[in-house]
């Protein structure tokens, strides 16, 4: 039998974190369709209502979160978190809003949200789980937590270097062994041992990054993850939000399409390779003005392209214009398949891996 996953003693009957994957591509359809299973469904919060036209853009982009967990509310009984890049200009904004509609989870990365407890409201039960790539980030968040609001996280999310879209390392660093995802998990559950008997709280890892099979799941768990992040996984399934052509481009890719990109937001990034990203790379596309002001890091001024934009495009299925952000193991894709085929395979494949 496969153990519960425990956030902040919020019960998941599987072990399973669906990765919140945007713009677009985890709202409300794959995250209620996930947690109907037992798994934690994962709105993204990155683009919503960004592209609404509106003179209010900040409230198109609240109104559209809380369309979203109301939506996923209304077609899953289970476990529903959000996912909010730290790097969002308007990141607090959207924080008080998913705590506001009561969201379970707040899954927060693409920088140290070290003032997340503080948008809490006195009756919150909403459960505050950062995204990091070390432990060193780890105890950061763990320190500023307990000292300015004596609150510890209810987990935290380990991602490793194989995972898809924007990568909390840098390039020297991805193909580095010692950078792989089990050595910094084993790295990362040592370490914050000492700090669970400090606090008295558990602190779960839920690891994440290249991980495609149950199998897969069966190694991490050994390796002393309370629970697993698949992202990759879910995009072809039925229930994804994404576009056919968007699913199909995973379909389609070869194991050597999977490439690595320079974003814009000053990051690696993880993508399948295309006629987009090539013309990128040949330095036919040209800078251009700064339509949203969404991510804080992003070098609009000299970027080739919009990546907000793009990867809007590549949502709706306009890959000429757009790309999509994919981890190591998208080429393993074979067709699109249901939510409940992919966990009934993933709980099969576990159960063989573990006899």
């Amino acid at each position: 039998m496969i153990n519960q996953l425990s956030i902040g003693g919020k019960k998941v009957k599987w072990p399973i974190v669906q990765g919140g994957m945007g713009i677009g591509i985890s709202k409300a359809s794959l995250a209620s369709a996930v947690a109907s299973e037992g798994g934690v469904g994962v709105i993204s919060a990155a683009g919503l209502g960004m592209f609404e036209k509106s003179v209010d853009r900040a409230k198109s982009m609240r109104d559209a979160l809380t369309s979203e967990i109301r939506k996923a509310r209304s077609m899953s009984k289970g476990v529903l978190g959000v996912n909010i890049m730290v790097a969002m200009t308007n990141f607090a904004d959207l924080a008080k809003t998913a705590i506001k509609e009561k969201i379970d989870v707040i899954f927060a990365g693409a920088g140290l949200p070290l003032d997340l407890p503080k948008y809490l409201e006195k009756d919150s039960d909403t459960k505050l789980v950062p995204i990091v790539s070390s432990l060193r980030a780890a105890k950061i968040i763990v320190k500023k937590w307990w000292n300015a609001y004596k609150k510890v996280p209810d987990a935290f999310v380990l991602e490793g270097p194989k995972a898809g879209g924007h990568l909390g390392f840098k390039t020297h660093q991805i193909d580095d062994p010692s950078f792989a995802l089990e050595v910094i998990l084993k790295e990362l559950v040592e370490g914050l041992k000492p700090l669970e008997i400090k606090h008295q709280q558990a602190i779960p890892v839920i690891a994440g990054g290249g991980i495609y099979t149950g199998s897969d799941i069966a190694r991490i768990l050994k390796l002393g993850a309370s629970g697993v992040q698949m992202g990759t996984r879910f995009v072809t399934t039925h229930e994804c939000d994404a576009s056919h052509a968007f699913k199909q481009s995973y379909i389609d890719s070869s194991k050597e399409d999977i490439t690595l990109i320079k974003s814009p937001v000053g990051l690696p990034g993880r993508a399948i390779m295309n006629s987009f990203i090539e013309q990128v790379e040949e330095g036919n596309k040209h800078p251009v003005s700064c339509p949203f002001d969404c991510i804080k890091t992003c070098g609009n001024e000299s970027a080739p392209y919009c990546i907000s934009l793009a990867l809007y495009n590549a949502q709706r299925g306009r890959l000429d214009n757009g790309f999509a952000f994919a981890g190591t193991n998208a080429y393993k894709a074979m067709s699109i398949i249901s939510v409940k085929q992919v966990f009934d395979t993933l709980i099969e494949e576990y159960a063989l891996a573990t006899q």
